[in-house]
């Protein structure tokens, strides 16, 4: 190999890559940050269209709770957590009813009685919900599996109970707060990149990463820079492609070829799955559903509608904007994937449909719909990870560092309980880049 003329490689520039270049460069390390896309953010992506006065966000939204790595960011970048409300109205029998958490609860204390249980044995979610000795009403079934699909993106017979039990079953989980950052994650993540200039890193897009070639103390990548051939050698790594693309075979199209391969962390990919999401932004003319029933939804955050093909909607509230989410998670979000841009939004048209009716004339107030199929995404693959049957150990297994050369990072590999954030993404990140700087204070070292 060429001699290393970078300290690290960053392979990616959403959120896990840029928090480990802003870390790096705060170390005073050289770093070349490389980015497939013609944008930085990866699954964060904010659109910023005309007369709307929020950004439409076709990736991640919210922040779940008060993580510490994103509070750190949005303080230090100065950009405000705005509460987003939680009021929910859910289609019952063919109508609107108000939604409470009763259901939630009853499905957390059951996940608790029969924690001990998982631990000795996990089993599939569906296995659980379906067998389980947890005396849930079918009602707290159904709501359970729509959980696990919708928020979880999760396919409810691949996933893992136990896993579930953990993330839903603690004190936390019911009181978190749901927040958004001001002006978007585009923004935020702005902010961080800022970080980066004249610091001794610099970032290349639209830089795409065919092969790694790796050995103790020295990488070289190889593929495509504006479409011509490119080059580029350090000491180590940090790779943060998603968990979608690293479980791709390694003669798949977009896939990145590891030599040596990473065998190391197959059976950790094997313990995770890339979850399936597509987002469809629709902007109407007007709020309309603030006017309908005499106004009795004004203040409604979400709207949900089990069995349609998009069973979630939500509002920007606390911006009144004419703006409505439909999100499609887990297998329904499979079932529609390619299905084609026009055929989406007509699916979530239809789904806005059962859960209005008639009265609200949606095809006719409808202004523009923006779309994003995650699974389709070739630098993406899917949307955020879960955990599988039997894959406890996965996340801290995908993060250890391979002989003090190559770090993971990314919200796959958190294993502090963010996975599947921004906030898991910002913490691996920083993670990641403290591993790197620790080897190569030690000589390489540590972790071999």
């Amino acid at each position: 190999m060429a001699p290393p003329l970078f300290d690290a490689l960053i392979i990616g520039a959403g959120a896990a890559g840029l928090a480990a270049g802003a870390e790096l460069a705060r170390a005073g390390r050289s770093v070349l940050v490389l980015e497939a896309r013609d944008r930085i953010g990866g699954r964060c992506w904010s659109l910023h269209e005309p007369g709307l006065p929020v950004p439409i966000e076709l990736g991640a939204e919210f922040i779940h709770g008060r993580p510490a790595a994103m509070f750190s960011l949005l303080e230090k970048t100065g950009v405000a957590a705005v509460d987003a409300p939680f009021v929910r109205w859910t289609v019952q029998r063919g109508k609107l009813q108000p939604r409470g958490d009763d259901l939630f609860a009853e499905v957390r204390r059951a996940l608790r009685q029969q924690g001990a249980a998982l631990k000795k044995q996990d089993v599939s979610f569906e296995t659980f919900l379906a067998h389980g000795p947890h005396g849930l009403s079918e009602k707290a079934q159904a709501f359970a599996r729509m959980r696990a699909q919708g928020f979880e993106a999760a396919d409810p017979a691949r996933a893992s109970a136990r896993a579930i039990a953990e993330d839903w079953g603690g004190e936390a989980a019911a009181d978190a707060g749901h927040f958004r950052p001001a002006g978007g994650y585009g923004a935020l993540l702005a902010s961080l990149a800022g970080e980066l200039g004249g610091n001794g890193v610099e970032l290349r897009l639209r830089t795409v990463v065919h092969t790694v070639r790796w050995k103790r103390g020295s990488v070289a990548v190889e593929g495509t820079a504006l479409g011509k051939p490119f080059r580029a050698t350090a000491r180590r790594a940090i790779i943060t492609l998603p968990l979608g693309v690293l479980q791709l075979a390694r003669d798949a199209p977009g896939a990145v070829c590891f030599t040596p391969a990473l065998k190391a962390k197959q059976q950790a990919l094997e313990g995770l799955a890339s979850g399936a999401v597509i987002k469809v932004a629709l902007r109407f003319r007007a709020a309309f559903w603030e006017e309908l029933d005499e106004a009795r939804y004004r203040d409604a955050s979400f709207f949900h509608s089990p069995e349609a093909a998009f069973p979630t909607f939500w509002t920007a509230l606390p911006v009144r904007a004419p703006l409505l989410i439909a999100w499609a998670g887990g297998p329904k979000a499979t079932r529609l994937s390619g299905a084609g841009t026009r055929d989406i939004i007509r699916q979530a048209v239809t789904s806005l449909k059962s859960v209005f009716g008639k009265q609200a004339d949606i095809e006719a107030r409808l202004e523009a719909a923006y779309v994003h199929d995650w699974q389709r995404d070739p630098f993406a693959r899917g949307a955020y990870s879960y955990v599988t049957v039997g894959g406890a150990a996965a996340r801290k297994a995908l993060a250890a560092p391979l002989r003090d050369t190559l770090f993971f990072a990314g919200e796959a590999t958190d294993d502090e309980g963010e996975a599947g954030t921004v906030a898991g993404a910002l913490q691996s990140g920083t993670r990641a880049a403290r591993q790197l700087i620790n080897a190569q204070r030690n000589g390489g070292e540590i972790g071999s």
